[in-house]
């Protein structure tokens, strides 16, 4: 549903300026002018010294539409339309969801996992997401970081969960379960869209359950399309399988992970 807002959305975007720096350990959107003589990076420059970087906790504890500026790694790219990126990034602390940063194609394709950006933008929020938007960013050279995934699944259902927000986890020992019915009132382990409206290519729901509770998660054909190993992963699932699956922790109206591997266990 929200990238449908994103298309919509593009043509009115705005720019704003970017910053990022290294670690040695380890709404509405914006476009960017692709005629312009001035590179995101080099806005970064010019912006070093208006904002310093946050820690994790600071961003964090900022204000909704306030300005930020953090230095992450590029974990996954999501997403590359006009001239805008989403990408995850992670640091040591934590996680952070970079929608429709201003970015070039060129600039898109130096964003390789590990790769260290320091970002300039807003933090906003869509339907539980905390996201940053708004935003350029400058590629740091040096240091690289990709996070293990961190086994989360004892937290669903808890308060906690929200605390790892868009962190790359793990889930173990889910059990898939029926996420609607085919035209002959069947039902199927999963559905293109949320509400079956979709077809080949389109973002994949699956629900599984964890202690008598039941959750519903997504494989974001932007992120894995159809050619991707996940994707053809979740279309054979079955009911009542044993399943691990891992990705990044996305929030929507509740915790709905954007899944990048699954594996069946029994």
């Amino acid at each position: 549903m929200k990238k449908f807002f994103a298309l919509l959305l593009s043509v009115s975007a705005l720019m704003t300026l970017a910053a990022c720096g290294g670690d040695t350990s380890g709404s509405s959107s914006q476009s960017q002018d692709p005629q312009s003589s001035v590179s995101s990076q080099q806005q970064g420059d010019a912006s070093q010294t208006e904002v310093d970087v946050m820690s994790y906790g600071e961003y964090m504890a900022a204000p909704l539409d306030s300005e930020v500026v953090i230095q992450a790694y590029v974990q996954a790219k999501q997403s590359w339309w006009e001239n805008q990126a989403t990408v995850y990034a992670q640091d040591q602390d934590g996680a952070y969801f970079l929608y429709n940063m201003a970015c070039s194609e060129e600039d898109y394709q130096l964003l390789t996992p590990g790769t260290c950006i320091r970002v300039s933008g807003y933090k906003a929020e869509w339907s539980g997401e905390v996201e940053i938007i708004d935003a350029t960013f400058e590629i740091v050279e040096g240091n690289t970081f990709l996070a293990e995934p961190l086994d989360v699944t004892s937290m669903l259902g808890s308060e906690d969960l929200i605390d790892y927000q868009n962190q790359f986890v793990n889930f173990k020992g889910l059990t898939v379960e029926a996420a609607g019915k085919d035209d002959a009132g069947n039902d199927v382990a999963f559905l293109y869209n949320w509400d079956g409206s979709g077809t080949e290519g389109d973002d994949l729901y699956f629900n599984v359950s964890y202690e008598g509770q039941t959750y519903t998660f997504t494989v974001e054909s932007y992120l894995c399309d159809s050619t991707t190993e996940v994707y053809s992963a979740v279309k054979a699932l079955e009911i009542g399988q044993t399943i691990d699956a891992q990705g990044f922790l996305y929030w929507y109206e509740g915790v709905n992970p954007h899944i990048t591997s699954v594996t069946v266990v029994e």
